[in-house]
């Protein structure tokens, strides 16, 4: 009777983790299906600004090109396939020098919040600095760290550093923060260290801050690695733009200009879609933020 008990339990148990497996499935498809879907507006929306904003400023067509003018010499013209590697070969570029800066910044702004959180001193004493660094223009900056750093990449992650560091800063601060005190003091009477408490349970709550600094950086990497091309390395689109618009080539330009924009949407609601599937695991919501 007992094992016969014994195995109703477990079939029980079974049938329960398997539905709830079933909805973790079915939720996470759903936001992926969001995530879809915002990607698919935000690029209408877009598009639809492109062609309105060439039709009411009344652009010359020889400097204002369309979306059908665009995709014609990417994909249609003679020439279209040496035009598709000349922009996916500056693109690749920009997207190593975004993922360089990027890196680097988000890397020494969570190392810096962390310090800021085990030390308030440290923080009194040194977010005000860090906020004067920041209200310096980059441009203003960036031929003293040329002049430093010369051209090479160690540059483009000092300047794209530079770039995401301060914003992502402020946020994860903010976000190690807003851990309850409540539970800081509970895991402290169970024998948790100062750094245990943040892993356990600051870090927890500030995984919201955290995704609005990635996605705040996302935009600020790739603005500093195309400055940082056209200032310094002589690289990527950064420097392909300014090229082209050297030499007239008015699609060329457009080309590089959509490019960049429809990457930097995708990434950003890609950033959103891990979000939302990180913090539902987490349990938490991003429509409680909003």
């Amino acid at each position: 009777m007992n094992f016969k008990l014994e195995d109703a339990e477990d079939k029980s148990l079974i049938a329960v983790r398997s539905k709830v497996r079933r909805e973790e499935i079915a939720y996470s498809l759903g936001l992926m299906a969001k995530g879809f879907a915002n990607t698919a507006l935000s690029l209408a929306v877009v598009l639809l600004l492109w062609v309105v904003g060439l039709w009411a400023l009344d652009v010359t067509p020889y400097i204002g090109k369309g979306p059908v003018e665009v995709f014609t010499w990417l994909f249609l013209d003679q020439d279209s396939s040496e035009h598709l590697g000349l922009v996916t070969s500056a693109l690749s570029q920009t997207m190593v020098d975004s993922a360089i800066g990027f890196s680097f910044g988000l890397f020494f702004a969570t190392f810096i919040a962390l310090l800021f959180n085990l030390s308030r001193g440290f923080e009194q004493a040194l977010m005000p600095i860090a906020m004067l660094l920041r209200s310096v223009p980059l441009i203003a900056m960036a031929p003293i760290l040329i002049l430093i750093f010369g051209r090479q990449q160690v540059t483009v992650a000092v300047m794209g550093a530079i770039v995401v560091l301060f914003p992502a800063l402020v946020n994860i601060v903010f976000g190690l923060g807003s851990a309850s005190a409540a539970m800081v003091d509970v895991a402290t009477v169970y024998g948790a260290n100062k750094l245990s408490a943040i892993r356990y349970v600051a870090f927890p709550a500030s995984l919201p801050s955290f995704f609005a600094a990635v996605k705040i950086s996302v935009p600020g990497a790739i603005t500093g690695a195309l400055l940082v091309e056209w200032l310094a390395t002589g690289q990527g689109i950064g420097y392909a733009i300014i090229s082209a618009v050297g030499r007239a080539k008015t699609n060329e330009v457009w080309a590089y200009v959509v490019v960049i924009t429809l990457v930097s949407i995708i990434i950003y609601n890609l950033v959103g879609l891990l979000e939302s599937l990180v913090l539902s695991r987490f349990g938490q919501s991003t429509r409680k933020r909003r």
